[in-house]
């Protein structure tokens, strides 16, 4: 499906929806405190077959010059919530706009998770 197109004297141009989801991606991944995006069942099997999905956690809407980003995003265990969620708003917003010349209207962000560092375990040896 395609995002815009535009024409001029020397032919079209197309920027497909895919493209902004993954302008929007690599953009919150960006921020500080998102340990990542939450794809679902789907996007955990391509990563395990090795294909590393960059519109993971992304749901776009594109009409002919504006866009809708939906984002589902882990965040670190410890930030501020909020913070990191407006971070994420100005960063999709700038990198989406300053891109694809599209005017992103706008940018939810769902936290589905928090991630918890595993503890560190002392490197003792159990047998002798």
């Amino acid at each position: 499906m395609v995002a815009r197109s535009e024409r001029s004297e020397l032919g079209e141009l197309r920027i497909a929806n895919e493209v902004v989801a993954v302008i929007a991606g690599l953009a919150a991944t960006e921020v500080e405190g998102v340990a990542g995006m939450s794809g679902g069942i789907a996007g955990g099997i391509a990563e395990m077959l090795g294909r590393k999905n960059l519109a993971k956690g992304v749901k776009v809407e594109v009409g002919e010059e504006q866009a809708a980003v939906d984002l589902f995003v882990v965040v670190d265990y410890g930030v501020r919530i909020p913070d990191v969620a407006w971070k994420i708003q100005d960063n999709v917003k700038n990198a989406v706009e300053s891109m694809t010349g599209l005017d992103v209207v706008e940018v939810n962000v769902h936290i589905l998770g928090v991630h918890i560092p595993p503890e560190e375990r002392s490197e003792e040896q159990r047998v002798k």
